[in-house]
């Protein structure tokens, strides 16, 4: 899969097959429009082309709302869709100067003259242009006078879609990562880089990496402690994703066994959030490297214990939870 990071960087194709949305989850449902996508290029010798926005368009037509959190980062975004045989992801920088394009120049401009397009698959309420104006019997008033066809996502897929983003969001803010899978059809994760902690978790014989996630959109799920698995040296970046060398793995990458905790740590009267891990069978420094950790299960929610010898006996319990979970699942 070839990626752009702007239209100005795309070579107008002669058979284009798109989509366009933002994918955010890239889930079960996402998943069906895109394979759609792909088979439809093949059938008819084309490429396939998805186009995405970043930043999502909510954070720029409403910038003062923090509440909005993305499932995937851009980078996590373009990892997955590697997978599913895409030719073309282009990641179209949204402004608001892209955003008051009137949608009869945002057809000729972006998907005639830029991309090429010859068939575009698109949910029955797709809205483009200036204030939203664009409709999909917009696209195929356009699609008869430019020479490409329209065709239609109906409702009831574009409602799953809508109600499995919704239902991801929600899922892993109540900390329920193993709905949340089901829904992505692979597990949530987090990709961070490890930084500096206190150093507590060693003095009670947990000692933990404390992950830093730059993307402050990145949802991050509810409060507690999770079974996880950790790979380092795992940071996807979208850059080192379209090179034609792309590995399908990396061989550096090791895997781990282990527990996260994301919370204030109440127990020492802690005032941020920290997103920790403890590696099992792990006793090397990682510092400044990156990381991914896959979360799979649920164990329990954040307390507040009486103290660290109180804690400890939970993280011990906490442990032998997860590898009885490691174990029902090897």
């Amino acid at each position: 899969m070839k990626i752009y990071h702007n239209l100005s960087e795309f070579s107008k194709l002669d058979n284009a097959i798109v989509t366009i949305g933002t994918f955010d989850g890239v889930h079960f449902g996402h998943q069906k429009i895109i394979n759609q996508l792909v088979q439809k290029a093949k059938a008819d010798q084309g490429e396939s082309v998805i186009l995405t926005f970043f930043p999502h368009p909510r954070m720029i037509i409403d910038p003062e709302n923090q509440d909005l959190k993305m499932i995937n980062t851009i980078n996590e975004k373009a990892d997955i869709l590697k997978n599913l045989g895409v030719d073309h992801l282009i990641i179209t920088p949204f402004t608001r100067d892209f955003s008051n394009q009137l949608p009869e120049d945002y057809i000729k401009n972006t998907l005639v003259d830029n991309i090429g397009t010859k068939h575009i698959i698109i949910g029955y309420d797709h809205r483009f242009g200036k204030d939203r104006q664009g409709n999909l019997n917009d696209l195929k008033a356009a699609g008869l006078h430019y020479g490409f066809t329209v065709e239609e996502i109906m409702e009831q897929d574009i409602h799953d879609v809508a109600v499995s983003s919704t239902k991801i969001r929600q899922a892993l803010l109540a900390g329920d990562v193993s709905l949340a899978s089901d829904y992505l059809g692979y597990p949530f994760s987090i990709f961070g880089r490890v930084i500096k902690g206190d150093k507590i978790g060693r003095t009670i014989g947990f000692p933990t990496a404390n992950i830093f996630v730059e993307e402050t959109y990145k949802l991050i799920p509810g409060d507690g402690i999770y079974a996880v698995t950790v790979e380092i040296n795992s940071a996807p970046s979208v850059e080192s994703l379209a090179t034609d060398q792309l590995q399908t793995s990396n061989p550096k990458l090791q895997t781990y066994q282990g527990m996260a905790y994301i919370g204030q740590r109440p127990t020492i009267n802690g005032m941020t959030r920290n997103i920790e891990v403890n590696i099992f069978d792990f006793n090397q420094e990682i510092y400044g490297q990156d990381i991914k950790m896959n979360f799979l299960k649920f164990l329990r929610h954040d307390v507040k214990f009486t103290g660290l010898e109180a804690l400890t006996v939970q993280l011990q319990k906490d442990k032998e939870a997860t590898l009885a979970f490691f174990e029902t699942t090897a």
